[in-house]
């Protein structure tokens, strides 16, 4: 193998000392072993680290002028960069407060002149044979650091594909509904995030949850998918046994996520909510909604964001036996609903933020509202 190659592939350390003999004395002890560099101040070591490959070890001089040995390794622990090079301090400071000293700064190992060069050979052995074993744990630390995020990432991706999957096969069998499931999907969210820090909310609204809830709200409406296409699409309005068989598309909604949970084996955090979201948003505050009639607390939180973000939705938007609401009175309803159909706290932050609801709608408008 030719010398530079075999060189190449050595452990690199880097003597650091002001004496001419001493670096010459350890240059001749290591170059059979090691790939050596040198530096004659505490000055031109920093220089050399900021420039690549950086060493594996360096021996370094307490006692020279300029910067100091400790002081030296005081700015190299202090940089990302070079902290995790090991340095063993070489010097004639022979005090046990000296050795100490010199541990407490960072140094793995305490070598005192004059040196002894089996001594040196080994302990410099020793110290690269841990910083390898302590280089391959940390690369592997990272590897699977950076693949657990790349399948966090593809999870997220599948999660986000199977709700907007399924909830599109609702969509398809009422296409008048247009991006209401990406219109709600955000006002969820903007109350939600509103809500954050109110008292009553901020046990449930972490960071999370709400990335949770924004996930779960687009299957609010995935039940309809069991609804009859005379119920469904009917342009007018529904008989009192009609609307019995639409109430039900909460049901069916609920048990087919249910169902989906059940064929996974495990509770899943955003099919959770779904479910919550898909049974409960069409209770009302006071008791009058459907399916189970709850009132006021008993209401799942997610499915009270979710009954304003749907009303709100169903107001503006265009449908065959209705045209579309003006913003401004669609909130006016809402207001009026505080504390009879919405919780009154939830309702107070719509309005706070009802700005931001009219800027989603036009973001996300159906092309007939355009």
């Amino acid at each position: 193998m030719p010398t530079e190659q075999r060189h190449y592939r050595l452990p690199t350390l880097l003597v650091v000392d002001d004496t001419a003999d001493n670096l010459m004395l350890m240059t001749e002890l290591l170059k059979d072993r090691y790939r050596v560099k040198v530096a004659n101040s505490g000055e031109k070591a920093i220089r050399l680290l900021q420039g690549d490959p950086l060493p594996d070890l360096i021996l370094l001089d307490v006692m020279m002028p300029g910067l100091s040995g400790h002081q030296v390794a005081e700015q190299l622990k202090r940089e990302p960069r070079t902290r995790d090079i090991p340095i063993i301090f070489l010097t004639a400071m022979a005090g046990t407060e000296d050795e100490i000293h010199g541990l407490e700064l960072g140094a793995v190992d305490y070598i005192t002149k004059p040196i002894r060069p089996a001594l040196v050979l080994a302990r410099v052995e020793t110290q690269l044979k841990l910083k390898a074993a302590a280089d391959f744990l940390r690369d592997h630390n990272e590897y699977l650091e950076q693949e657990v995020q790349r399948r966090t990432r593809e999870v997220m991706a599948i999660q986000d594909v199977t709700i907007h999957a399924m909830a599109s096969l609702a969509e398809t069998r009422d296409n008048e509904t247009g991006n209401h499931i990406r219109r709600t999907q955000h006002y969820v969210k903007v109350l939600a995030e509103q809500l954050r820090e109110h008292p009553r909310f901020r046990h449930f609204l972490s960071d999370e949850t709400i990335e949770l809830l924004f996930k779960s709200a687009p299957l609010h409406d995935i039940g309809k998918i069991g609804i009859p296409d005379s119920v469904l699409l009917k342009p007018g309005r529904l008989t009192e046994d009609e609307f019995a068989i639409m109430k039900t598309h909460t049901t069916l909604g609920r048990n087919a996520i249910q169902h989906a949970e059940d064929q996974l084996g495990m509770p899943v955090g955003f099919l959770s909510l779904a479910k919550e979201i898909a049974y409960s948003h069409q209770e009302k505050w006071d008791g009058s909604g459907y399916p189970q009639g709850l009132a006021a607390e008993a209401i799942p939180i997610s499915a009270r964001l979710m009954a304003v973000a749907d009303v709100y939705d169903a107001l503006i938007s265009r449908r065959v036996y209705k045209a579309g609401m003006p913003h401004e009175q669609a909130v006016e309803i809402i207001r009026q609903g505080r504390g009879t159909h919405f919780d009154p706290d939830i309702c107070d932050a719509f309005v706070a933020c009802t700005e931001q609801f009219q800027a989603i709608a036009e973001c996300f408008a159906d092309s007939h509202q355009d």
